[in-house]
């Protein structure tokens, strides 16, 4: 239950610095036979300008200087390591794939969380994430609309599928595995020194 609620705190975080920064963003289409994974990376840095040890709070200030303050929680490690100047860099990622797997059995939905935190006594920092799979049914396939209906444990949802060859290969009661990850990793690294 931590891990969700540092998930949802980090992503929040997160979600503030694009608000005040030009974040970069990219995404990759990838394809194969019987696949496709698409991946978006959001990546914004920020360099410290004061740090409030009393309350957690780190005042960022980006290249065109906007400011934000981020409360950061106790389960974050190193608070004491951070100095003004240090320069903060926040990645989040974001993929889904979605591959055929010809097997029989029962739909279900699995989700594993990952988390890795800084060493003690190095800079603050860490990923957090999580993967859910998806064993769902084909209920229905529109060729003209580009569309694959699937059924998994809890609802129904149409994709889109682009690719025509992987059209070809999806039939109406057929299984197929749907694994969606998202990870926000920080990490800091120490500014220039004057």
């Amino acid at each position: 239950m931590k891990t969700q609620i540092f998930l949802v705190m980090a992503t929040v975080a997160m979600m503030a610095l694009p608000a005040f920064a030009q974040p970069q963003t990219s995404v990759e289409v990838t394809k194969g036979t019987g696949t496709a994974t698409v991946t978006g990376t959001t990546k914004v840095t920020a360099t410290v300008v004061e740090i409030d040890p009393a309350t957690r709070t780190v005042t960022l200030k980006d290249k065109r200087g906007h400011i934000v303050d981020v409360e950061v929680g106790e389960e974050a490690r190193n608070f004491d390591q951070l100095k003004v100047g240090d320069v903060v860099t926040t990645e989040y990622r974001e993929a889904m794939s979605l591959s055929l797997s010809k097997t029989s059995g029962p739909r279900s939905a699995s989700e594993r969380t990952m988390e890795q935190r800084s060493a003690p006594g190095a800079k603050p920092g860490g990923t957090i994430g999580r993967e859910i799979t998806v064993m769902a049914d084909v209920v229905a396939v529109n060729a003209k609309a580009k569309t694959v209906t699937l059924k998994g444990p809890h609802n129904t949802v149409d994709v889109i599928v682009e690719d025509p060859e992987q059209m070809k290969n999806i039939r109406k009661g057929d299984q197929v595995q749907v694994v969606y990850t998202e990870a926000v990793a920080i990490s800091v690294t120490p500014g220039m020194s004057k």
